[in-house]
C-alpha cells in the first residue's frame, strides 16, 4: 500500500468516527444483562426511559431521533411491547395516538443506564481540556449537518 495513502487513511475522519462508534455500541448505555433486546431496542429503551421523564412520548418521536420509517419503528415497539419493556395508550384528545410509557420492568434500567452512560462519557472525556471537547462538539456538529443537508449550524 502507497506509505502516502496509508497516512491519509489512518487521519480520515470517517474512519476515526466509524471506529469510535464501534467502541460505543460495544459499550451500549444498556448494562451486560441479559434482557433479549436487539441493540438497536437499547438504544430506544434508553431513549424512551429519560425521555418520558420529561415529556409524553409517542412513536413518531422515535421514528425522528433514530431516522427510521413508520413500519421499522412500529415492529421495533411491538416487540418491546411483547418483552414487557413498554406499553402504549391511547390518548383522549386522538384515539389514534398511542404514548409509548416504560414498564416496571424497564424502569428497573434506569439508574444502571445513567450510570453507564456517565462512566463513558467519564471515558471519553478524560485528559481532554475542555476548550478542546468544546471544539470537537461544535466540529462534530457541523460535520452532521453536512452529512445530514439540514442547513447551517449555529
Amino acid at each position: 500500500m502507497d506509505k502516502e495513502f496509508k497516512e491519509e487513511r489512518e487521519n480520515h475522519v470517517g474512519r476515526m468516527i466509524h471506529m469510535l462508534s464501534h467502541q460505543l455500541k460495544r459499550r451500549g448505555a444498556v448494562p451486560e444483562m441479559e434482557t433479549g433486546l436487539t441493540p438497536m431496542q437499547k438504544h430506544i429503551l434508553t431513549f424512551i426511559l429519560f425521555e418520558t421523564m420529561e415529556r409524553d412520548l409517542y412513536q413518531r418521536d422515535i421514528e425522528e431521533e433514530f431516522r427510521i420509517r413508520r413500519s421499522t419503528a412500529s415492529g421495533i415497539l411491538k416487540l418491546m411491547e411483547k418483552n414487557g419493556f413498554i406499553y402504549r395508550k391511547s390518548v383522549a384528545r386522538d384515539a389514534r395516538l398511542k404514548q409509548v410509557v416504560p414498564t416496571e420492568k424497564a424502569e428497573k434500567f434506569r439508574m444502571d443506564i445513567l450510570m453507564n452512560i456517565k462512566e463513558t462519557e467519564r471515558r471519553l472525556t478524560e485528559g481532554i481540556p475542555k476548550p478542546d471537547l468544546e471544539v470537537c462538539l461544535k466540529v462534530l456538529r457541523h460535520m452532521l449537518l453536512n452529512l445530514s443537508g439540514e442547513g447551517q449550524i449555529k
